[in-house]
């Protein structure tokens, strides 16, 4: 505990302390009592900025001097490029032929210094590694770095000291890096509460790869929840496996369903990735009924000239 409590004053600094919103409507819609941690009013746009920050101050002031480098599309290029800047490290930044251009010009904004690849997790690992080989960065990846992992859980922090009993906390799943941070503070800090992660059925590796109790992969990556394409790794999936009770599938029509409730009752806007934790409250009412649950809102960037509603 007293570990986990550094790691959040250490971050601190860094971050903004979310708002934690309560809707009546949202608690007659659910029969449940329910409680969003919005990270999605987070600096970048998203929690990935508390994961990002902690791995670099976790770094020797011999490895920061080197800089860091990842690959990605999105929240976690945005997310590293600003913690870097924070800390006056360089940050390498490999994004794919197919980010949004938005992204780039985001990390860019932020003084990451971006290099593109072809749109293939082979192209993408290669050519992080070409540029850590000639750099000397040190490599974080977005979600399976256990420094990473630490950080992303100080959501769940946040919340707990704001709202307590809580039965169960839902995260959305991709890389698993949220969820498994989630577990750790949870764990620590409210042990009787269940933590539950949520997926779209068309990327639902982590559901099967509790089932099989080994990561599995998946065949396609056809959802509009575009931040939970990746897939667990070795590091994050142990403390899924021995921590997350169970996680709950949504179609796509019910993440889009939950992400229209959410922008027209509440007018707060969260990207499909999010939504994907909400609409599991939706999905299994008889489990939520009369339930105090705590959902991490994991993001909000999302193009608003395309909404999928």
């Amino acid at each position: 505990m007293q570990d986990l409590v550094a790691i959040y004053k250490r971050v601190q600094p860094f971050i903004h302390k979310t708002p934690i919103i309560h809707s009546r409507l949202l608690d007659e819609a659910t029969s449940a009592n329910v409680y969003l941690k919005c990270e999605s009013f987070q600096k970048t746009g998203s929690f990935k900025i508390r994961g990002a920050t902690n791995a670099i101050l976790s770094l020797s002031e011999s490895q920061r001097s080197k800089g860091v480098v990842t690959h990605s599309s999105g929240n976690f290029a945005q997310a590293l490029s600003l913690a870097a800047k924070n800390s006056g490290v360089k940050a390498y930044i490999v994004m794919p032929s197919s980010a949004p251009e938005i992204k780039r010009k985001a990390v860019l904004g932020y003084d990451g210094i971006v290099t593109i690849c072809e749109p293939t997790l082979v192209a993408r690992e290669q050519t992080s590694a070409k540029i850590q080989q000639k750099t000397g960065a040190t490599f974080l990846h977005p979600s399976n770095d256990l420094d990473v992992i630490k950080g992303q859980g100080t959501a769940c922090y946040e919340l707990l000291q704001e709202e307590q009993n809580f039965d169960y906390i839902i995260a959305p799943v991709g890389g698993g890096g949220l969820i498994a941070g989630t577990c750790l503070f949870a764990n620590a800090f409210s042990s009787n509460t269940i933590v539950i992660g949520a997926e779209p059925f068309a990327v639902d590796d982590a559901y099967r790869s509790l089932q099989s109790r080994k990561i599995e992969s998946n065949e396609t990556t056809n959802t509009i929840a575009d931040g939970l394409k990746t897939q667990l790794g070795n590091h994050n999936f142990p403390i899924i496996l021995k921590s997350v009770q169970q996680i709950i599938r949504v179609t796509e029509e019910e993440i889009t369903a939950a992400m229209r409730f959410v922008w027209e009752r509440m007018k707060v806007t969260i990207e499909p990735s999010s939504a994907v934790a909400v609409a599991a409250v939706f999905k299994e009412k008889n489990l939520f009924q009369n339930k105090k649950v705590g959902i991490i809102i994991s993001g909000g960037n999302v193009d608003v000239t395309k909404l999928p509603f």
